[in-house]
């Protein structure tokens, strides 16, 4: 009887994968839109009414963020193309590490390699943006927000977003995904980023359970923190594990994070959109020593 269970519940799931994936793979960008939308509310009311950090003036704070959605949309329409012929590529030509794997055919360990090649791809990513010189310059528009909140996911250069976008590319590539594991993985970050950066702790002995494998708002706040080394650690965009493994994850208590990047000591600088947005094509700035302080 129990092996009948399993069996059926077994089946069950495995139908509702089979529909889940016909579903993203129809309306994939639509289900971007509703999520990241719906999510960002969520992320406000929860902000509303228990921010763990005090924001003056916060629609103005959120006001100087939503301008980087209007610059970065046509770089996520074009890669957005590129991505689908790439991964029609793959597919027809067999190419990529998960065509290694051809005896697999069960589409839960073909998700689980998938999902984890990409996602150690965007610790990569990150990693490189740290530290490489002009990269920096890029990112650090992203960690000059002095008031982290769920609007701060938003805050990327759209050059930062082309970078982005063009590592990722290269990993879907390497990795041979198909679509369908590409777009649920996509609607987990968006998930998962947005809920990274609201202004919002959990209770320590909820974030030392899930931040044994996931990022979470008290790990990503650290990576906010002005800094080093607190601003070269927690990577991770999904999973924590990336960090653990490779030495990269710190915490430390909140009380003791202070948002923005020392880098840029004018204020009034970091809530200049014109400014933000020719950062990274002046002159290098330069970061203080490393320094737990």
């Amino acid at each position: 009887m129990a092996c009948f269970l399993v069996l059926l519940l077994y089946s069950n799931l495995y139908n509702m994968l089979h529909k889940f994936i016909e579903f993203t793979l129809k309306s994939s960008d639509e289900i971007q839109i509703i999520l990241f939308a719906g999510i960002m509310l969520i992320g406000l009311y929860i902000e509303r009414i228990a921010a763990s950090y005090h924001i003056e003036n916060k629609w103005k704070h959120s006001l100087l963020n939503f301008p980087f959605i209007i610059t970065n949309v046509p770089i996520q329409f074009i890669m957005g193309i590129i991505f689908v012929k790439t991964i029609h590529f793959t597919g027809m030509n067999e190419f990529g590490v998960i065509h290694f794997f051809s005896s697999i055919h069960n589409h839960f360990w073909v998700f689980i390699i998938g999902f984890s090649m990409l996602d150690l791809g965007e610790y990569v990513y990150h990693l490189i943006m740290h530290k490489v010189k002009r990269l920096w310059m890029f990112h650090i528009v992203h960690h000059s927000d002095n008031s982290i909140d769920v609007s701060t996911t938003v805050r990327e250069h759209p050059g930062e977003n082309f970078i982005r976008m063009s590592f990722t590319f290269l990993w879907v590539f390497l990795s041979g995904c198909p679509l369908w594991v590409f777009v649920i993985r996509q609607i987990i970050q968006v998930v998962t980023t947005l809920f990274a950066h609201v202004n919002f702790q959990l209770p320590e002995k909820l974030n030392n359970i899930i931040g044994l494998i996931f990022i979470t708002p008290n790990l990503h706040h650290i990576h906010h923190h002005y800094k080093q080394p607190y601003t070269d650690c927690n990577y991770g965009d999904v999973l924590s594990i990336w960090d653990r493994i490779f030495g990269t994850f710190q915490n430390t208590p909140p009380e003791k994070i202070v948002f923005g990047v020392d880098s840029i000591e004018d204020k009034n600088n970091v809530s200049n959109f014109k400014y933000l947005i020719k950062v990274p094509f002046g002159k290098y700035l330069k970061r203080p020593d490393s320094t737990y302080e």
